[in-house]
């Protein structure tokens, strides 16, 4: 039985490319691609010579039936995204869960995602916590935001340069604007940053400075002690 592969790749620094994934990357029949184009750079860069095929989340489920059918005719088959782990805030979930109902063997390597640093780096409690992913952009939003008011865990959201200010202040509406916070940016890249504090300063210091690259915001649970005390 051949076996589907979801292969992490970098969101930064190529060095972060495991040896296994370059093996299975060289070693599987074909290789599905979020976006062929960023995804061939990756492969050149590591001399790997296979066949890219394009399966992103406007095709995925018209895609993913036909590649079922390769594994169930003994293809391996690995998917990989424009950065991280495949199904985290990236097309994935649909293929892994069509492999699954047809009884093939699907193994997920180690690897990078963007959440991880930014959560652990942030300094806030990280044993438990709650991945939200992107907001909606529009609709569902602030009611999206406001049914976290009362989530004990920390709260790990992506977010775009264009929105990081937006959700900060809708963040300071809903939490408060003294909830601990953490803004990182451009993950394992020259020019990584995080920025700790509270919301309100967070939103004072992207005022001043115009965000850029991409963003993952770490929030403080809601400390049932320290919303007492405001209270009072």
């Amino acid at each position: 039985m051949a076996i589907l592969y979801i292969v992490p790749t970098p969101v930064g620094n190529m060095e972060d490319m495991t040896l296994r994934a370059i093996r299975i990357l060289r070693e599987v029949d074909v290789v599905l691609a979020e976006d062929t184009r960023t995804s061939g750079i990756l492969l050149k860069h590591f001399d790997i010579k296979n066949q890219l095929l394009s399966h992103h989340k406007f095709n995925e489920h018209g895609t993913s039936a036909s590649v079922v059918e390769r594994l169930l005719a003994g293809q391996n088959v690995a998917l990989i995204s424009d950065a991280g782990t495949p199904g985290i805030s990236d097309p994935g979930f649909f293929l892994v869960r069509e492999a699954v109902r047809a009884g093939i063997e699907v193994q997920t390597l180690p690897g990078a995602t963007a959440f991880v640093p930014a959560l652990v780096s942030s300094g806030l409690p990280c044993d438990r916590f709650v991945f939200e992913g992107f907001l909606p952009q529009k609709k569902g939003r602030q009611s999206r935001i406001e049914a976290l008011h009362d989530e004990p865990r920390t709260m790990v959201f992506y977010e775009s340069p264009y929105r990081v200010l937006k959700a900060l202040q809708q963040f300071a509406e809903v939490f408060g604007p003294d909830r601990q916070a953490s803004a990182c940016r451009e993950i394992s890249k020259v020019h990584e940053e995080s920025v700790r504090g509270t919301l309100a300063e967070l939103i004072a210091h992207f005022t001043e400075t115009e965000p850029r690259g991409e963003f993952v915001l770490v929030v403080e649970g809601n400390n049932g002690k320290r919303e007492n005390n405001q209270q009072q």
